[in-house]
């Protein structure tokens, strides 16, 4: 039989290493917020406070409050990360303008460089003949030497010119650099990107082959916006897009209809559109973890299905079917 005293040992001894797991837990939140990356101080305080408050919560230990933390810790980095995508995204946009303008200044710069030379050049040729012909024998001397100061002068501001010109091409290509690393660090997740309406429209207008559409009445959004704030709207949004895409084939084409109305255009037979319909009906209903102010809430979204086959219908009667299903009450 096992001593009392052997058990309250073995009970110690696991609380000692549950205490040590959540220190260790609580540790590698705050070490997040002390070494993120600062892409912006308006983006990374706002993060490092709410981390070090999740950590706070962490530390008591309960085993609801651990489970709770888990999702805000997640919802917190995701939304630093997209924010600061958002952010680089801008970033490099000004700078691919800015390298732009460079380059037409370079351009414009080079073009009056030569034109200019080439008048100077040519002033100079004209005074060096009066110097030399019979009519500027008096003032030979004067001419020939204003010539030479002339002709130094504007080979001195050649020099100049095309050094100025290679900075700024150095410049540039720094800049061009910067760009593209940039541009690498900033790669947005592209699920949420969704075709409008009329590219939608568009898609059924042009499509020669077979396809099935799948349509989407999703019922929670707008509550969302009404019970939280928009910015909770839009991330339950993004949410419900990211889980829906992964539960698409790749080449699957998903656009936003309306508010609340999405629409899939999949290359797929009836009982594999089906099949796939099924599916994504039980994995995009339900509660989704968002964050307010830090803090994780869970909106919930109810999404129906309907399908609309292309075959035998023209487009005009596609996108009625369409329209009809989407806009129902």
């Amino acid at each position: 039989m096992v001593s009392i005293g052997e058990s309250l040992a073995a009970l110690e001894k696991c609380n000692r290493e549950r205490e040590f797991v959540v220190e260790c837990y609580t540790d590698a939140i705050r070490a997040v917020a002390h070494y993120t990356i600062e892409v912006n101080p308006a983006l990374l305080e706002p993060l490092r406070k709410y981390l070090n408050d999740l950590a706070d919560e962490a530390a008591s230990g309960k085993r609801e409050t651990l489970c709770e933390t888990r999702a805000t810790f997640r919802g917190l980095l995701r939304s630093y990360r997209d924010k600061a995508s958002e952010y680089l995204n801008r970033l490099r946009a000004e700078l691919d303008s800015t390298a732009q303008a460079f380059e037409q200044i370079v351009g414009s710069f080079s073009q009056a460089d030569g034109e200019h030379e080439s008048r100077l050049r040519a002033a100079l040729a004209r005074l060096r003949n009066v110097a030399r012909s019979p009519e500027g024998s008096g003032v030979r001397a004067a001419l020939m030497s204003a010539t030479d100061e002339i002709s130094d002068c504007v080979e001195q501001i050649r020099k100049q010119n095309h050094f100025t010109v290679s900075q700024l091409k150095v410049e540039m290509g720094m800049l061009h650099k910067r760009i593209d690393s940039l541009e690498a660090a900033a790669s947005v997740d592209q699920l949420t990107e969704l075709y409008t309406r009329r590219e939608i429209e568009e898609r059924v207008r042009s499509e020669p082959g077979a396809y099935r559409l799948i349509l989407f009445k999703v019922s929670g959004i707008r509550l969302a916006e009404v019970q939280f704030r928009a910015e909770v709207a839009a991330e339950l949004t993004a949410a419900f897009t990211k889980r829906l895409r992964n539960s698409l084939p790749p080449n699957a084409i998903v656009g936003r209809w309306g508010p609340e109305e999405f629409v899939a255009m999949l290359s797929a037979s009836v009982p594999e559109a089906t099949a796939i319909a099924k599916s994504i009906a039980e994995q995009l209903s339900g509660p989704y973890a968002c964050l307010l102010a830090g803090k994780t809430v869970r909106p919930k979204l109810q999404v129906n299905l309907g399908m609309v086959d292309s075959d035998g219908a023209g487009p005009d009667r596609i996108l009625q079917r369409i329209a009809a299903f989407l806009t129902s009450g």
